[in-house]
């Protein structure tokens, strides 16, 4: 009993530190196991069980796969490790996979059958916001209700005294960011946009947008390309930010641009569920 709170406490630390890992629980033993019902264990993204036990070599590595799928793509799954025997009773297969269990072979000499459950744990997704305009705002509001963590970038004396974000820089200088996937939006429009531009193609992220007119855009690639920045950079960025949903308000245009973000987001989660 100790061990198994001192394991969840455990992962209520790494959850609380944003720390991406996989908890993978024995649910169903049949014959001789090693480990049984309930036994639990904590993978980080290399590999290494972190704390835990869930059996041996006999699981190990079909455990250790289903999590580094279960981290890349966000969805739990079920391993069922059975003899081999077992299996061609099912007509499956190792490495196959029916009605969202996967099942892998058990060649020890105790040839029982574990079911484990893999579930992905992951940091919330980052956005970061350059600008305090009311589409920032707004966005940052949005977000925060969608799960991201916040994190807003503007000179303090352009920022409202109250802002729904998790974290607040003073300027365009970022500092150490919350590590996890992330979502870059500038939204500036008007006060500073070109130094603000400029941090956000120095900010690794998987998208980068721009609250702008293409003209506007335009007109700021020639300066930072004059400046040595890579056209191939600038071109990344998606301006204007959002899809063409006909938004007019700071609201509206702030869920265009979650929408996409989401799109984003979601992108190989929903190849996975069509391949299902």
């Amino acid at each position: 009993m100790t061990a198994h709170v001192d394991l969840m406490d455990l992962v209520a630390q790494m959850k609380a530190a944003e720390q991406a890992f996989v908890l993978a629980t024995v649910v169903r033993t049949v014959s001789v196991t090693a480990a049984k019902a309930g036994a639990k264990a904590i993978i980080a993204p290399d590999g290494t069980v972190v704390a835990g036990w869930i059996g041996g070599g006999c699981a190990r590595g079909a455990v250790l796969k289903a999590a580094r799928d279960a981290l890349a793509d966000g969805e739990p799954r079920m391993v069922s490790v059975r003899p081999e025997n077992l299996l061609a009773e099912l007509g499956v297969g190792a490495g196959e996979s029916r009605e969202g269990v996967r099942f892998a072979a058990n060649l020890c000499p105790s040839k029982g059958t574990m079911d484990i459950f893999v579930e992905p744990v992951l940091p919330h997704p980052s956005l970061v916001i350059f600008g305090a305009s009311p589409v920032s705002l707004s966005l940052a509001t949005q977000a925060r209700q969608l799960g991201y963590h916040v994190t807003l970038a503007a000179p303090s004396a352009d920022r409202p005294a109250a802002i729904d974000a998790d974290a607040l820089i003073d300027g365009f200088a970022l500092d150490q960011l919350h590590q996890t996937r992330r979502f870059v939006v500038v939204s500036t429009q008007g006060k500073g946009d070109e130094a603000a531009l400029r941090a956000a193609l120095a900010t690794d992220a998987c998208y980068h947008a721009f609250v702008g007119s293409r003209r506007k855009m335009a007109a700021l690639r020639k300066k930072l390309m004059a400046e040595g920045i890579e056209a191939e950079a600038i071109d990344r960025v998606k301006a204007p930010a959002g899809l063409d949903l006909g938004a007019i308000t700071p609201e509206e245009i702030a869920m265009s641009i979650l929408a996409e973000i989401t799109i984003e987001r979601r992108r190989g989660q929903r190849q996975i569920r069509t391949a299902d």
